[in-house]
Protein backbone atom coordinates (compact mmCIF):
# COMPACT_ATOMS: atom_id res chain seq x y z
CA UNK A 1 0.00 0.00 0.00
CA UNK A 2 1.35 3.29 -1.72
CA UNK A 3 -0.63 6.53 -0.19
CA UNK A 4 0.17 9.32 -2.56
CA UNK A 5 -1.23 12.68 -1.72
CA UNK A 6 -1.84 15.31 -4.80
CA UNK A 7 -1.85 19.18 -3.89
CA UNK A 8 -3.93 22.03 -5.58
CA UNK A 9 -3.29 25.78 -6.52
CA UNK A 10 -1.82 27.68 -5.07
CA UNK A 11 0.00 25.40 -2.99
CA UNK A 12 3.06 22.66 -2.40
CA UNK A 13 3.41 19.42 -0.43
CA UNK A 14 3.56 21.62 2.50
CA UNK A 15 0.21 21.09 3.12
CA UNK A 16 0.65 17.99 3.72
CA UNK A 17 3.21 17.83 6.50
CA UNK A 18 0.78 17.88 9.65
CA UNK A 19 -1.17 15.40 8.08
CA UNK A 20 1.78 13.18 7.16
CA UNK A 21 3.13 13.05 10.87
CA UNK A 22 -0.69 12.29 11.98
CA UNK A 23 -0.92 8.91 9.38
CA UNK A 24 2.69 8.16 10.44
CA UNK A 25 1.53 7.87 14.09
CA UNK A 26 -0.91 5.33 13.12
CA UNK A 27 1.37 3.44 11.29
CA UNK A 28 0.98 4.49 7.60
CA UNK A 29 4.94 5.26 6.41
CA UNK A 30 4.36 4.29 2.75
CA UNK A 31 3.73 8.13 1.71
CA UNK A 32 4.47 10.30 -1.33
CA UNK A 33 3.60 13.59 -2.06
CA UNK A 34 3.14 14.22 -5.89
CA UNK A 35 3.82 17.84 -6.34
CA UNK A 36 2.47 19.28 -10.10
CA UNK A 37 4.86 21.04 -12.31
CA UNK A 38 4.75 24.54 -11.44
CA UNK A 39 3.62 23.96 -7.55
CA UNK A 40 6.61 22.80 -5.78
CA UNK A 41 8.39 20.88 -8.67
CA UNK A 42 10.32 22.42 -11.64
CA UNK A 43 7.94 22.81 -14.75
CA UNK A 44 10.09 20.83 -18.01
CA UNK A 45 10.51 23.46 -20.67
CA UNK A 46 7.92 24.28 -23.21
CA UNK A 47 5.64 22.95 -20.02
CA UNK A 48 1.76 23.78 -21.39
CA UNK A 49 0.05 24.21 -17.97
CA UNK A 50 -3.15 23.08 -19.14
CA UNK A 51 -5.31 21.04 -17.52
CA UNK A 52 -4.55 17.59 -20.31
CA UNK A 53 -1.35 18.08 -19.70
CA UNK A 54 -1.49 17.18 -15.63
CA UNK A 55 -3.93 14.72 -16.68
CA UNK A 56 -0.35 12.99 -18.32
CA UNK A 57 2.00 13.92 -15.94
CA UNK A 58 -0.04 12.36 -12.96
CA UNK A 59 -0.60 9.39 -15.12
CA UNK A 60 3.04 9.10 -15.66
CA UNK A 61 3.62 9.52 -12.16
CA UNK A 62 1.06 6.88 -11.05
CA UNK A 63 2.90 4.26 -13.53
CA UNK A 64 6.12 5.09 -12.05
CA UNK A 65 4.68 4.47 -8.67
CA UNK A 66 2.98 1.03 -9.50
CA UNK A 67 1.38 -1.48 -7.18
CA UNK A 68 -1.30 -0.92 -4.94
CA UNK A 69 -1.92 3.56 -4.62
CA UNK A 70 -4.06 4.78 -2.29
CA UNK A 71 -4.24 8.27 -4.05
CA UNK A 72 -5.75 11.29 -2.54
CA UNK A 73 -6.31 14.55 -3.68
CA UNK A 74 -7.29 17.79 -2.63
CA UNK A 75 -7.98 21.13 -4.64
CA UNK A 76 -7.01 21.13 -8.13
CA UNK A 77 -4.95 18.05 -7.19
CA UNK A 78 -8.34 16.64 -6.74
CA UNK A 79 -9.58 17.76 -10.54
CA UNK A 80 -6.25 16.05 -11.48
CA UNK A 81 -7.22 12.55 -9.52
CA UNK A 82 -10.67 13.15 -11.23
CA UNK A 83 -8.91 12.97 -14.46
CA UNK A 84 -7.19 10.11 -14.04
CA UNK A 85 -9.86 8.13 -13.02
CA UNK A 86 -11.87 9.70 -15.90
CA UNK A 87 -9.17 7.69 -17.77
CA UNK A 88 -7.06 5.43 -16.20
CA UNK A 89 -8.83 4.19 -12.94
CA UNK A 90 -6.54 0.81 -13.14
CA UNK A 91 -4.07 3.08 -11.72
CA UNK A 92 -4.94 3.37 -8.42
CA UNK A 93 -6.31 0.89 -5.80
CA UNK A 94 -8.54 3.73 -4.14
CA UNK A 95 -8.92 7.30 -4.04
CA UNK A 96 -9.79 10.35 -1.92
CA UNK A 97 -10.59 13.93 -3.41
CA UNK A 98 -12.17 16.79 -2.19
CA UNK A 99 -13.98 20.11 -4.30
CA UNK A 100 -16.30 17.00 -5.76
CA UNK A 101 -18.88 20.10 -6.97
CA UNK A 102 -16.57 20.91 -9.64
CA UNK A 103 -17.85 17.87 -11.04
CA UNK A 104 -21.36 19.32 -11.14
CA UNK A 105 -23.33 20.51 -14.20
CA UNK A 106 -24.17 23.45 -12.66
CA UNK A 107 -21.10 24.67 -11.00
CA UNK A 108 -19.47 27.98 -11.82
CA UNK A 109 -15.99 28.54 -10.83
CA UNK A 110 -15.27 30.88 -7.72
CA UNK A 111 -14.28 34.68 -8.18
CA UNK A 112 -11.20 34.12 -8.10
CA UNK A 113 -10.96 31.60 -10.65
CA UNK A 114 -13.27 33.44 -12.90
CA UNK A 115 -10.69 36.34 -12.52
CA UNK A 116 -7.39 33.96 -13.21
CA UNK A 117 -9.69 32.69 -16.37
CA UNK A 118 -10.16 36.67 -17.83
CA UNK A 119 -7.01 38.28 -19.68
CA UNK A 120 -5.46 40.90 -18.35
CA UNK A 121 -7.21 40.96 -15.65
CA UNK A 122 -5.66 37.33 -14.79
CA UNK A 123 -2.28 38.56 -14.85
CA UNK A 124 -2.79 41.82 -13.01
CA UNK A 125 -3.74 39.27 -10.32
CA UNK A 126 -0.96 37.26 -10.50
CA UNK A 127 1.16 39.92 -10.15
CA UNK A 128 -0.38 41.30 -7.24
CA UNK A 129 -0.08 37.98 -5.53
CA UNK A 130 3.53 37.86 -5.86
CA UNK A 131 4.28 41.23 -4.84
CA UNK A 132 7.82 41.81 -4.69
CA UNK A 133 8.39 41.43 -0.25
CA UNK A 134 8.19 37.97 0.46
CA UNK A 135 6.27 39.01 3.83
CA UNK A 136 3.77 40.17 1.48
CA UNK A 137 2.87 36.46 0.13
CA UNK A 138 3.40 35.09 4.10
CA UNK A 139 0.39 37.48 4.85
CA UNK A 140 -1.24 36.53 1.92
CA UNK A 141 -1.51 32.83 2.64
CA UNK A 142 -2.20 33.76 6.67
CA UNK A 143 -5.18 35.56 5.36
CA UNK A 144 -6.67 32.54 3.97
CA UNK A 145 -6.46 30.94 7.16
CA UNK A 146 -3.43 29.38 7.10
CA UNK A 147 -1.16 29.28 10.02
CA UNK A 148 2.97 28.94 9.85
CA UNK A 149 5.10 27.45 8.97
CA UNK A 150 3.31 26.26 6.47
CA UNK A 151 2.60 29.66 5.38
CA UNK A 152 5.49 30.90 4.99
CA UNK A 153 6.40 27.31 3.20
CA UNK A 154 4.11 28.24 0.75
CA UNK A 155 5.10 31.94 0.20
CA UNK A 156 8.60 30.31 -1.10
CA UNK A 157 6.54 28.50 -3.46
CA UNK A 158 4.59 31.31 -4.99
CA UNK A 159 6.74 32.64 -8.04
CA UNK A 160 6.12 33.74 -11.29
CA UNK A 161 6.23 30.59 -12.85
CA UNK A 162 3.81 29.29 -10.38
CA UNK A 163 1.49 32.01 -11.29
CA UNK A 164 1.72 31.47 -15.27
CA UNK A 165 0.77 27.70 -14.47
CA UNK A 166 -1.91 29.11 -12.61
CA UNK A 167 -3.34 30.71 -15.31
CA UNK A 168 -2.92 28.30 -18.19
CA UNK A 169 -4.54 25.17 -15.87
CA UNK A 170 -7.41 27.62 -15.30
CA UNK A 171 -8.58 29.20 -18.56
CA UNK A 172 -7.40 25.46 -19.90
CA UNK A 173 -10.87 24.52 -17.55
CA UNK A 174 -13.23 27.03 -18.35
CA UNK A 175 -16.88 25.44 -18.05
CA UNK A 176 -18.38 23.61 -19.66
CA UNK A 177 -14.62 21.62 -19.12
CA UNK A 178 -15.51 20.21 -15.43
CA UNK A 179 -18.97 19.73 -15.94
CA UNK A 180 -17.89 17.05 -18.91
CA UNK A 181 -15.50 15.44 -17.04
CA UNK A 182 -18.05 14.70 -14.40
CA UNK A 183 -20.58 13.21 -16.99
CA UNK A 184 -16.98 11.32 -18.32
CA UNK A 185 -16.50 9.75 -14.62
CA UNK A 186 -20.52 9.30 -14.18
CA UNK A 187 -20.38 6.43 -16.67
CA UNK A 188 -17.00 5.19 -15.48
CA UNK A 189 -16.50 1.71 -13.26
CA UNK A 190 -14.14 3.02 -10.18
CA UNK A 191 -11.97 1.82 -7.59
CA UNK A 192 -13.36 2.27 -3.76
CA UNK A 193 -13.85 5.97 -3.78
CA UNK A 194 -14.42 8.90 -0.91
CA UNK A 195 -15.28 12.33 -0.92
CA UNK A 196 -14.33 14.57 1.35
CA UNK A 197 -17.16 17.05 2.44
CA UNK A 198 -15.60 20.06 3.94
CA UNK A 199 -18.98 21.88 5.19
CA UNK A 200 -17.07 25.15 5.48
CA UNK A 201 -15.05 25.03 2.21
CA UNK A 202 -16.44 27.74 -0.44
CA UNK A 203 -14.86 26.90 -3.25
CA UNK A 204 -16.87 24.07 -5.37
CA UNK A 205 -20.43 24.39 -4.57
CA UNK A 206 -22.01 23.50 -1.56
CA UNK A 207 -21.97 19.90 0.93
CA UNK A 208 -25.40 18.64 -0.60
CA UNK A 209 -23.52 19.47 -4.28
CA UNK A 210 -20.64 17.67 -3.04
CA UNK A 211 -22.82 14.77 -1.72
CA UNK A 212 -24.85 13.87 -4.95
CA UNK A 213 -21.48 13.87 -7.04
CA UNK A 214 -19.90 11.42 -4.89
CA UNK A 215 -23.57 8.94 -5.16
CA UNK A 216 -22.69 9.60 -8.81
CA UNK A 217 -19.32 8.10 -8.48
CA UNK A 218 -20.51 5.73 -6.25
CA UNK A 219 -18.09 6.70 -3.24
CA UNK A 220 -19.05 6.69 0.29
CA UNK A 221 -18.75 10.53 2.17
CA UNK A 222 -16.89 12.00 4.83
CA UNK A 223 -18.43 14.93 6.58
CA UNK A 224 -16.21 17.13 8.19
CA UNK A 225 -17.95 19.74 10.00
CA UNK A 226 -17.14 22.95 10.46
CA UNK A 227 -13.78 22.62 8.76
CA UNK A 228 -12.85 24.88 5.41
CA UNK A 229 -10.98 24.04 2.42
CA UNK A 230 -7.43 23.45 3.70
CA UNK A 231 -9.27 20.77 6.03
CA UNK A 232 -6.24 18.51 6.60
CA UNK A 233 -4.50 21.76 8.24
CA UNK A 234 -7.27 22.79 10.75
CA UNK A 235 -7.84 19.03 12.02
CA UNK A 236 -4.92 16.81 10.88
CA UNK A 237 -5.49 14.15 13.29
CA UNK A 238 -9.58 14.35 12.45
CA UNK A 239 -8.19 14.18 8.82
CA UNK A 240 -5.82 10.97 9.17
CA UNK A 241 -8.44 8.98 11.36
CA UNK A 242 -10.79 9.58 7.95
CA UNK A 243 -8.67 8.16 5.21
CA UNK A 244 -7.35 5.61 7.51
CA UNK A 245 -10.98 4.34 8.01
CA UNK A 246 -12.03 4.57 4.54
CA UNK A 247 -8.45 2.20 3.88
CA UNK A 248 -9.28 -0.09 6.57
CA UNK A 249 -12.83 -0.11 5.01
CA UNK A 250 -11.03 -1.14 1.43
CA UNK A 251 -9.20 -3.84 2.71
CA UNK A 252 -12.56 -5.49 4.69
CA UNK A 253 -14.77 -4.94 1.35
CA UNK A 254 -12.15 -6.86 -0.69
CA UNK A 255 -11.24 -9.55 1.75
Amino acid sequence: MTVALVHGVPETAAIWTPLIGELEAQGITDIVTLSPPGFGAPTPPGWPATRAAYHDWLVAALDDLGGDIDLVGHDWGAGHVYGVLAERPDLVRSWVADCAGLLDPDYQWHDAATAWQTPELGEGMIAAMIGDDPEHRVALFAGLGITSPTAEDLARGLDAEMGRCILALYRSAVQPEMARLGTRLADRPLPHGLVVIATADTYAGTPDTAATVAASLGAATVRLDGLGHWWMLEDPAGAAAALVAHWRTDRHDSA
